[in-house]
């Protein structure tokens, strides 16, 4: 394991949002309806947020290089991540780095999740469970 490990970038449709919505069962309009979305004051259709938060976790299990290799993981969702209705929909992008190695030899990171180039979570972590 690295430091740090490169920029993770994942694509999110509006199709991407459908099937989460089909396998969570979470079917709030603010995830499907661009008229809702917007009554309720969001720029549009956004993204579930434990389906950001997923994204993310792939990312750590990714770099961790397995998934049971996570003991901790949590987020605070900041800022919501519309999903236009475009082919191209948008994209996440997450980063981390080590922000320390504790006494036990786990390995505490600290995470970002980007979209357009603003972060949409907050005080994002994880501990890797040393190898």
């Amino acid at each position: 394991m690295s430091d740090t490990f490169e920029p993770q970038t994942y694509r999110v449709t509006r199709a991407d949002l459908v099937r989460y919505a089909g396998a969570s069962g979470d079917f709030n309009p603010i995830h499907w309806s661009e008229r809702f979305a917007t009554s309720v004051g969001l720029p549009g259709v956004i993204a579930h947020g434990m389906f950001t938060m997923a994204l993310v976790g792939r990312a750590v299990t990714t770099w961790a290089g397995s998934p049971d290799a996570v003991v901790e993981f949590s987020v605070r969702f900041s800022r919501p991540v519309p999903v236009p209705d475009t082919d191209e929909g948008t994209e996440v992008v997450v980063t981390g780095k080590v922000k320390e190695v504790t006494a036990d030899g786990s390995t505490r990171l600290t995470l970002t999740a980007t979209c357009q180039g603003e972060k949409v979570l907050s005080l994002a972590q994880a501990v890797i469970r040393k190898r």
